[in-house]
């Protein structure tokens, strides 16, 4: 959990950062639904990255063990993370700037693509039989609490240098020097981390299958050759969870504090400390059900669980229309409507780190879980910002709720082909 929390407190900055500085300091200035386009896109290039990333880490992952793996992740992304933070802005290096920022993007997502598997494989390979989703839960917990750290801590630094979005100027010392903060005290979070992972031991699933000879040459070609159908389904069970989270929390954002203007040319005109302030109640409620979804993946299965929560997923997004409409929505429906979102969130992502990895052998689990579940990256959370910043620009607030159901259709496809997995033994996979 220590572990994850970092990672995602890294992998969040960049998401906060992308909405609130990046467009002003990165992009040419001109049209700003254009510039936050641009910087949406950026942010969306480490979900392209994730995939490649849990191949290298996976692996070395499956070839080497888990823990290595785990400190080879966690340096790439507290160095690419810290490199961010002294970078030069458009108007010192021109067209270099949003390419460097851009790479070190790149980089961000190897880090996270190899970082989740091994969490996750670390958690439930090491679980008391019966109580692997509970075990499994725990990296989980950690993106709630990286999410919470990350946007706590550009909130404090606003609220201490007086920063409103709207109003200040190009020259304010948090868009200046303020913003980097963040990114330049990830290494000393990273540093931390790096103890912890330092003194852990190797799974003994993994060193069974080590001593038993189980290990093979080439883990990508063997998931590929013998799991891709358990890859394809593992992207669809987690293709849901991603959007929403990337909906209720980018994309929000950007909506309500009126970076977005509905169709109807109505713009919601929260201020982002208000908003903010308001994601951070919200995730508060993602990190309380994580554990109680992992008790009741332990308690009833993971199919059962997830089907329900994901047929919930449907229905929320069709109440878009209700919740958001540009020209009624006020705090208290904002605020609910986060919650309801950040809630179904917590419940969907808790028992993930147990459903992918059980779906895979031991020889391939670290390769066949971080491909699954950053596959669905893509295709869930990178490019959900820039389509829901898209469709309620051109067709209205309803339709972004519209593209959340499809979404969660498709993971309750997913979920009915998918076997149950809760009483599998890890060691005889």
């Amino acid at each position: 959990m220590v572990g994850t929390t970092i990672e995602f407190f890294d992998f969040y900055i960049y998401a906060t950062a992308a909405v609130l500085v990046f467009p002003t300091l990165f992009f040419p200035k001109g049209n700003d639904t254009a510039a936050l386009l641009s910087s949406f896109a950026t942010f969306g290039l480490a979900f392209a990255a994730r995939p490649l990333g849990s191949m290298l880490f996976g692996h070395f992952g499956d070839r080497i063990g888990r823990k290595a793996t785990l400190v080879g992740s966690l340096l790439t992304m507290g160095i690419a993370t810290f490199v961010i933070g002294l970078l030069p802005t458009y108007a010192t290096v021109g067209y270099w700037a949003p390419a460097l920022l851009a790479l070190m993007r790149f980089c961000q997502g190897l880090g996270l693509g190899g970082e989740w598997s091994g969490a996750a494989l670390l958690a439930t390979e090491t679980a008391e039989r019966g109580k692997r989703g509970w075990a499994a839960m725990w990296p989980q917990l950690g993106a709630p609490v990286g999410f919470f750290f990350a946007n706590g801590t550009f909130l404090v630094l606003m609220e201490v240098m007086d920063f409103n979005a709207k109003t200040a100027a190009h020259n304010h010392a948090f868009l200046t020097w303020g913003w980097r903060i963040p990114f330049l005290a990830s290494a000393v979070m990273v540093v931390a981390g790096l103890y912890v992972r330092l003194k852990l031991t190797e799974t003994p699933v993994f060193s069974r299958a080590v001593a038993e000879g189980k290990k093979v040459a080439a883990p990508l070609a063997q998931v590929l050759k013998s799991s891709w159908r358990e890859l394809i389904i593992g992207t669809f069970v987690m293709l849901a969870t991603y959007t929403v989270f990337y909906v209720v929390t980018t994309w929000a954002t950007s909506y309500g504090t009126g970076k977005v203007v509905d169709q109807s040319g109505v713009k919601v005109t929260f201020s982002y400390t208000e908003f903010l302030k308001m994601q951070l109640v919200s995730v508060l409620f993602f990190a309380a059900f994580v554990p109680i979804s992992g008790w009741l993946a332990d308690r009833y299965g993971r199919r059962p669980v997830l089907l329900i929560v994901t047929a919930a997923l449907v229905v929320f997004g069709l109440c878009f229309e209700i919740m958001l409409d540009p020209s009624s929505v006020d705090k208290t429906m904002m605020l609910l409507f986060l919650i309801v979102g950040m809630t179904l969130m917590g419940l969907s992502f808790g028992p993930m780190s147990a459903v992918l990895p059980e779906l895979f052998p031991t020889n391939v689990r670290y390769t066949g879980s971080g491909i699954a579940y950053n596959m669905a990256s893509i295709i869930g959370a990178a490019v959900a910002p820039f389509i829901a910043t898209w469709v309620v620009h051109d067709y209205g607030v309803g339709w972004v709720g519209v593209y959340l159901a499809v979404a969660a259709v498709l993971t309750f496809i997913a979920l009915l082909a998918v076997r149950e997995t809760r009483d599998v033994d890890l060691a005889d996979v």
